[in-house]
């Protein structure tokens, strides 16, 4: 386990895990929330989020762009870029909106054009696939093809098996293990 992988763990544990009663997405009850903006955007722990995941997709070939469905992919893309560049990679980032705009140039993918290009579609922590999918409607519809998907944390909430089942390969930084939770 690398030393950045160990140092993410710990201020996750830290600093992004609350316990009490806590709705899901899923609309499931839960006895912990996992809010990992409150890491994702510090800059103590960007850093380290983006090394862990270079090294997750680091083997996945001809991958030009990451990104996900906002707000929760953001910070993770801006990550993957700077740490991709940093070890000479060259991984652009893309943001995809809910909702195409409504002015402008109507975009719902923002960022680089992807069309013929492969993508890791990210996010910071999976519970449903929801996020995920949508993300990859929306990029595929831009002509991307998608190489796989990469959370930064699993809840071992179904994610996975939605992600795998629509025939995606899926990744994932931390488990509820690493953290010390029970699935």
């Amino acid at each position: 386990m690398t030393n950045a992988r160990l140092q993410l763990i710990e201020f996750v544990k830290a600093e992004a895990v609350f316990h009490g009663d806590f709705t899901l997405t899923s609309g499931k009850q839960a006895s912990y929330y996992i809010d990992m903006r409150r890491v994702s955007l510090d800059a103590r722990v960007a850093p380290l989020i983006g090394q862990v995941m270079v090294d997750l997709i680091g083997d996945i070939p001809e991958v030009a762009a990451v990104g996900g469905l906002t707000m929760g992919a953001d910070p993770i893309a801006a990550a993957v870029l700077h740490q991709g560049a940093a070890r000479g990679k060259s991984y652009d980032a893309f943001v995809v909106r809910k909702e195409p705009k409504d002015h402008g140039r109507g975009r719902q993918v923002e960022g680089p054009d992807l069309e013929g290009k492969r993508v890791i579609v990210l996010e910071d922590t999976s519970t449903t696939g929801g996020s995920p999918l949508k993300a990859i409607a929306a990029v595929e519809k831009v002509g991307a093809e998608v190489a796989a998907v990469a959370v930064v944390v699993d809840r071992a909430t179904g994610a996975r098996e939605v992600i795998e089942a629509a025939g995606y390969p899926y990744l994932a930084a931390l488990g509820l293990a690493d953290l010390g939770l029970e699935p």
